[in-house]
C-alpha cells in the first residue's frame, strides 16, 4: 500500500511533492485548481516539469481530486457542462504530472430521483471520457449517502461504470464515507464482504486509489465527517481497512484536518504506518 496525504500546492504545483516527501509519503493527492472555484489553474510548465522531476525523484505516485462544487447529477444542464469541463480540465493536469487519476464525486440528482439522476451523470461522465487525455483514470468516490447524493453504494458505483464502460473509469472507495453508510471498515468480516461486492459490482482492477479517514460521526450516520485517524469513531480498527490483502499496492491518502488544522501532518502519518503495519500483521 503506498500510504500518503493530501498536500496543499500554495507556491506552485510542484511545491506539494516537497510538502509530501518531508512527510514521508509513498503518495500524495492535489487538487489541480481551487476546490470551491470554477476557473482553472494555469499552472506554468516549467512548474510541472519541476513537479514531475521531484515525483521521479522521490517516487511518488500521485491523485488529483476534482473540484467540490461538480455535480454531474444535477437537473441543472448549465451546472452539469460547468462541472464536466473542470473534471476534464483536471484531468489535463493528472496527464502533466503523471497521476493516477482524477477523483471526484457525482453529486446529488436534487430530488429528481436516483434514475434520473443516473441517467444524467452518465451522459456526463461519458462526456468527459469521449475527450479524456491518455493515461490518467477518472475515479468516482463512494459518497457517505446524505440528502440525494449518488454513490453511496457500491452498487451505484458498478451501476455507473457499466452505464458509460470506459476502460479507464474507476472507483476509489473513501473508509470514513463508507463507515457513513454502514460498513464497519474496523470488521474483519465487513471488509471481506466489501471487498467480494466491489469484486462482483465493478472489478478489483478498476478500484485505483483509497482515502483513509478517520469517522467523526457514528456507523449509519450518512455524515461525512472526517477525523484525525485513530481518533474518531473507528479508531484503531482502521487496522482492518488497511490492511485488507486486496487493498495493497494502491496509493491510499489521508485527508483530515492534522492537528494544527493545518491537513495532514507528522503525527498523522505516523500514526498510518502504525495502523497499516498492525492490519497487515493481523492478516498473517
Amino acid at each position: 500500500m503506498l500510504l500518503g496525504a493530501h498536500v496543499s500546492t500554495a507556491g506552485g504545483i510542484h511545491t506539494a511533492v516537497e510538502r509530501g516527501a518531508a512527510l514521508g509519503c509513498d503518495a500524495i493527492q492535489i487538487f489541480p485548481q481551487s476546490p470551491r472555484q470554477w476557473r482553472a489553474t494555469n499552472h506554468p510548465e516549467e512548474n510541472l516539469e519541476r513537479f514531475r522531476a521531484l515525483r521521479a525523484d522521490h517516487e511518488l505516485a500521485v491523485v488529483c481530486h476534482g473540484p467540490y462544487l461538480t455535480n454531474l447529477a444535477s437537473p441543472d444542464d448549465e451546472l452539469v457542462a460547468k462541472s464536466a469541463a473542470a473534471l476534464l480540465s483536471c484531468l489535463h493536469v493528472a496527464a502533466a504530472t503523471d497521476a493516477v487519476g482524477v477523483i471526484f464525486h457525482v453529486g446529488s440528482h436534487r430530488g429528481a430521483g436516483v434514475e434520473t439522476g443516473m441517467v444524467r451523470a452518465t451522459a456526463g461522465i461519458g462526456a468527459i471520457c469521449e475527450r479524456m487525455p491518455d493515461g490518467p483514470w477518472l475515479l468516482i468516490e463512494n459518497s457517505a449517502g446524505a440528502g440525494d447524493l449518488l454513490g453511496r453504494q457500491v452498487a451505484e458505483l458498478g451501476e455507473l461504470v457499466r452505464r458509460c464502460d470506459h476502460p479507464r473509469l474507476g472507483i476509489c472507495l473513501d473508509s470514513a464515507h463508507l463507515y457513513a453508510t454502514g460498513i464497519d471498515v474496523g470488521s474483519a468480516g465487513a471488509m471481506d464482504a466489501l471487498m467480494d461486492e466491489v469484486e462482483a459490482e465493478v472489478g478489483l482492477e478498476r478500484l485505483r486509489a483509497l482515502h483513509v479517514n478517520d469517522s467523526a460521526t457514528a456507523l449509519a450516520s450518512n455524515r461525512d465527517r472526517h477525523a484525525n485517524i485513530a481518533e474518531g469513531e473507528i479508531g484503531e480498527r482502521l487496522s482492518a481497512f488497511l490492511g485488507h490483502p486486496r487493498l495493497q499496492g494502491l496509493p491510499c491518502v489521508l485527508e483530515t484536518a492534522g492537528h494544527a488544522g493545518e491537513g495532514p501532518d507528522a503525527e498523522c502519518m505516523q500514526n498510518l504506518r502504525r495502523l497499516h503495519a498492525a492490519g497487515v500483521a493481523q492478516r498473517g
